[in-house]
């Protein structure tokens, strides 16, 4: 069916933009993961760009559902945004809904604070040039044909200015070329993305003459090519129908396989040539003055290659490819407050290498796939054999992200362990993607990480996939959970009220103890939990948990419960100062 037309580029547009990329991306996401060859082959880009741009529709549902219903709604993924939502966005209230500037306000920011690899960076950095020439609008509600095209060019500018080291061939020679086209276009919004999705598509057909590994392997720019396709969903936008299919050339290569590669897509910031490259990608985001990230990128610049850093008024999206990832973290501290810090070993014999010079790699027959809070457990759980997901305290995997954790397994069969009960629809979502993709999946509905070191325990791959399933279901589900956490805020528990700062004790998810002290805390609830039975007491301590809350527990099972083991883990980050699992 076809997409009603926007006349103007007003808030409505905004959405229904991002709405349409985010489509097009997720159809295009293989193809554009296939192609990367320059200069990283870790075969992610177009999986990059559609969590970029899942994260801008995020944000900018979130300034609509506060005005369309009360305390929040829901848009089509079924994700619900609240008005606290949209308040962190900075979203201006108005009578008839968001205005411009909120929607693609909104839309910039989801896109830098959610922005992955070098590809997705630059992309939030093209949004952002956007967003800088529409705000300037005030409360307009929409602009037309001549606003665009001044959008268009200043996101082409601000994209290159945040390249260390340009190199064209890449989406930065498409957005350049797409910002030339339309201004050269008379007429309306329709007109304007119009030219701009032609002028960028004959740039990236080109691009195989500008850059000589891409001539080598036959292939386009893969971040070029995810760029067509988001300037494709704007002439939808514009005129209800999509243009036809980006035609050019690309080599068809397993994903992850021979030949791909996140960085070919971008190739924006290393130099070319080079046999071998940076074995770590550092991403994350920065609080800084001008002053500072000014310094930091002279020094980033020192230390690796493919500097990419984008944002400003205080917040900014840091990439770097380098050796030693903890001096790129160690600068981003001397420049402000570097968080939601993302380190990617890119793999002896397989980042830098391309298609011809290696051969695919053969798919394993099982896999475990883990969502795990912490640092800690996610060294266990890949010691164990597991494909690990690592999820940060308040920043749950995006269903996409999951799906990357699956083909990274690279697996006929998968077992999935979300390890949280948030997680059960992102989980289910994620799968039901990796089984289009040919993957065998199950999901075991496991709620937090002690069920999943349960289920990994009793782990065979030697058994036939169902019951191999029911066994690692059956010693999750035997599996009581526990957490030790301190409260944020006051609020109304199964216990009772508790007060910001009180010590508060989850059983199977519920509160079930509030106190003052840790260890008395987690000496109730452990005693509660033991008084149903059991065998073995897993604890893991987070990194602010005392090592004398384990020590304590551990004489406390000796003493009062003599046919029950205990295993203590270390975390690591993990949300939680504790967690306590009983079989």
């Amino acid at each position: 069916m076809a997409q009603v037309p926007q006349r103007f580029f007003d808030a409505l547009a905004v959405r229904t933009w991002c709405g349409l990329s985010l489509r097009a991306l997720g159809r295009a996401r293989e193809e554009i993961d296939a192609i990367n060859v320059y200069p990283v082959a870790d075969g992610d880009t177009g999986t990059n760009l559609y969590l970029t741009v899942e994260s801008a529709v995020a944000a900018v549902e979130a300034v609509f559902a506060a005005h369309e219903v009360d305390g929040g709604t829901r848009d089509a993924s079924g994700a619900r945004y609240t008005s606290e939502d949209r308040e962190a966005s900075g979203a201006r209230d108005t009578a008839d809904g968001p205005s411009l500037a909120d929607a693609v306000g909104a839309m910039a920011h989801g896109a830098l604070i959610g922005a992955r690899g070098n590809s997705g960076t630059i992309l939030a950095q093209l949004l952002r040039g956007m967003a800088q020439v529409l705000t300037e609008r005030g409360d307009s509600a929409h602009t037309e044909g001549p606003g665009l095209r001044l959008a268009l060019r200043h996101a082409a500018t601000s994209a290159r200015q945040a390249v260390a080291h340009p190199v064209e061939g890449t989406v930065l020679t498409v957005a350049s070329a797409a910002a030339d086209a339309a201004d050269g276009a008379e007429g309306d919004c329709a007109e304007v993305a119009r030219a701009a999705y032609e002028g960028a598509r004959a740039a990236l057909v080109a691009t195989p003459g500008q850059l000589p590994v891409l001539e080598r392997a036959g292939v386009v720019d893969a971040g070029g090519h995810g760029l067509v396709t988001v300037l494709a969903a704007l002439v939808e936008t514009f005129t209800g129908r999509a243009p036809g299919p980006v035609a050019v050339p690309h080599a068809r290569v397993e994903p992850g396989g021979a030949g791909a590669g996140e960085e070919g897509a971008t190739g924006e910031c290393a130099e070319e040539g080079g046999e071998g490259g940076p074995a770590f990608e550092v991403i994350y985001l920065l609080e800084a003055e001008d002053a500072a990230v000014a310094r930091l990128r002279r020094r980033l610049d020192a230390l690796g290659d493919s500097l990419v850093v984008v944002g400003g008024d205080g917040l900014w999206n840091v990439h770097v490819h380098v050796d030693d990832a903890g001096a790129a973290v160690e600068a981003g501290v001397e420049a402000g407050r570097p968080y939601r810090i993302r380190i990617t070993h890119f793999g002896h014999d397989d980042a830098h290498t391309t298609g011809a010079e290696r051969p695919p790699r053969e798919r394993t027959q099982r896999a475990v796939v883990a969502v795990v809070p912490g640092e800690g457990l996610a060294a266990l759980y890949t010691e164990a054999g597991a494909t690990t997901l690592l999820a940060r305290p308040g920043e749950p995997p995006a269903s996409g992200e999951l799906v990357q954790a699956v083909r990274r397994a690279h697996a006929r069969e998968v077992v999935l362990l979300p390890n949280d009960a948030d997680l059960r629809h992102t989980a289910a979502a994620a799968a039901e993607q990796a089984r289009t993709e040919g993957v065998r999946v199950a999901l075991i509905p496991t709620r937090s990480a002690v069920q999943g070191i349960a289920a990994l325990a009793v782990h065979e791959p030697e058994r036939r996939f169902d019951e191999d399933v029911v066994a690692m279901t059956s010693a999750a589900g035997a599996t009581r959970h526990a957490e030790v956490t301190v409260a944020e805020r006051q609020s109304w528990t199964t216990a009772g009220i508790c007060q910001a700062g009180d010590v508060l004790g989850l059983i199977d998810g519920d509160v079930a103890v509030i106190g003052a002290d840790v260890s008395e805390v987690a000496a109730t609830v452990l005693d509660r939990m033991l008084s149903a039975g059991g065998e073995l007491v897993t604890l893991v301590l987070g990194d602010e948990a005392p090592q004398a809350v384990a020590d304590r527990l551990e004489a406390r099972v000796r003493e009062a419960y003599l046919a029950v083991d205990t295993v203590v883990y270390r975390g690591g980050r993990q949300g939680a100062l504790l967690l306590v699992g009983v079989e």
